[in-house]
């Protein structure tokens, strides 16, 4: 399971805004230097992300909260969302440049047509209620208030 600590910002109906400030281990590691992991947090430099997830349990404004997914569900929604539309868009190149006999124009036109393709297949699996790729609320911790 993958868990990420934040702060409930706000409240919608039952559900709520969680901000993470994202971190790197990069300064303990050892291949700082040769990687790429590096320069894309250097790029984001910590910056703020919200999720919006379903407030099961109770958590307010201002609560620290964790928030978890796992790591199959994360699996599942790149492949689906990044390697579908992908294979699609090569298998449509090449049916496209078969099928006119060595025409680039089609290839180009397969290719297009099949990833827009895979881009509403994903997006029809992925708002299947039966597939859960959101993630939870696992943790609260309430505002400490003023007597503390």
């Amino acid at each position: 399971m993958i868990t990420e600590t934040g702060k409930v910002v706000a409240v919608n109906g039952d559900r709520v805004w969680v901000q993470t400030i994202r971190t790197s281990a990069c300064e303990s590691c050892s291949a700082r230097n040769g990687c790429g992991q590096r320069a894309l947090a250097g790029v984001s430099g910590g910056r703020a992300n919200q999720v919006l997830v379903a407030n099961s349990l109770n958590a307010s404004v201002g609560d620290e909260v964790t928030v978890a997914i796992d790591e199959s569900a994360l699996l599942g929604a790149s492949l689906l969302v990044y390697a579908l539309p992908l294979v699609l868009m090569v298998l449509g190149a090449v049916v496209g440049h078969q099928l006119s006999g060595g025409q680039d124009i089609a290839a180009m036109i397969g290719a297009v047509a099949a990833m827009a393709a895979g881009f509403v297949v994903a997006r029809r699996v992925g708002s299947n209620p039966g597939r859960n790729y959101e993630p939870r609320l696992v943790n609260v911790r309430p505002l400490a208030g003023p007597w503390t």
